[in-house]
């Protein structure tokens, strides 16, 4: 019998994967209304056309970076955009994966390496964020001392869980059910979103689902908005969360579903 060898993976030269990788990324970025530098979007097209590695777009952007005057919003803002879309196209292409908290930890730790000081790391205070589409009420999100129990319990249920039980339609109901949960934990200090979505879609396409990255290119914001309506409840005022809006979004992401995502329709009427 042949001995079978592992073929190490090199960087794809596939310029319509690379270019759904680069769009993925760049959209991602807008959940924090980061707009990519004219110089990454040169870069990026030549990475797709094959005259530049994804090392050397790396080298080019931390020069040029050195060469800008980071006091300025706008250029910390495009820094960010800039150097977590190469991480994430880096991540997204690379097919390994591991299904554990320790993934999503080294996820965060490689999009954030060069902007956060506590990338990788979980947070050690508890945070609330004002959410336009809550009027500024918060998404209560975990206890900073639970954020490691809770993630025991969710990941050890999600992979105890049978898919095979499932209907097609029932698996994206589950898997919107999953995403809102470890987004709700919300480990990080800054860009738990960003993180949750890498994460999940390299978990999706290691489940052998079809991922169609331009809903992530074109709704990141509609897919945080209905992160929040999926964990907001104020029960008073007659609101509970609901997973319509997120399982809508991965109608579309997974399956042949085109519904029409407006952000519009998440605001929460009843805290205007």
């Amino acid at each position: 019998m042949e001995e079978q060898n592992y073929i190490i993976e090199n960087e794809t030269t596939d310029c319509v994967k690379k270019q759904e990788y680069w769009d993925t990324a760049i959209g991602l970025n807008k959940v924090d209304n980061l707009e990519p530098s004219n110089y990454l979007m040169d870069l990026s097209q030549q990475n797709i056309k094959g005259k530049l590695s994804y090392t050397e777009v790396g080298k080019r952007l931390k020069t040029y970076y050195k060469e800008q005057n980071t006091n300025q919003v706008k250029i910390q803002q495009e820094r960010e955009c800039d150097l977590v879309s190469l991480q994430m196209v880096i991540i997204l292409e690379n097919k390994s994966f591991g299904f554990s908290p320790i993934a999503l930890k080294n996820i965060h730790k490689s999009l954030f390496q060069d902007i956060y000081d506590f990338a990788g790391k979980y947070r050690e205070y508890n945070i609330t964020k004002k959410e336009p589409i809550l009027n500024g009420e918060t998404v209560k999100y975990v206890n900073y001392q639970e954020i490691e129990s809770y993630f025991d319990y969710d990941f050890k249920k999600e992979k105890e869980f049978d898919y095979a039980k499932l209907k097609p339609e029932e698996w994206i109901q589950h898997i919107a059910e999953f995403t809102s949960s470890i987004w709700q934990v919300h480990p990080f200090g800054e860009g738990n979103t960003r993180t949750t979505a890498v994460f999940i879609e390299k978990y999706l396409n290691n489940l052998g689902f079809s991922v169609n990255n331009d809903m992530f290119k074109k709704h990141s914001q509609y897919f945080r908005n209905a992160l929040v309506r999926s964990n907001y409840g104020n029960i008073p005022k007659g609101i509970y969360p609901t997973f319509e809006y997120l399982t809508m979004f991965f109608e579309n992401l997974l399956s042949q579903n085109n519904h029409t995502l407006k952000n519009e329709e998440l605001l929460v009427k009843e805290l205007f």
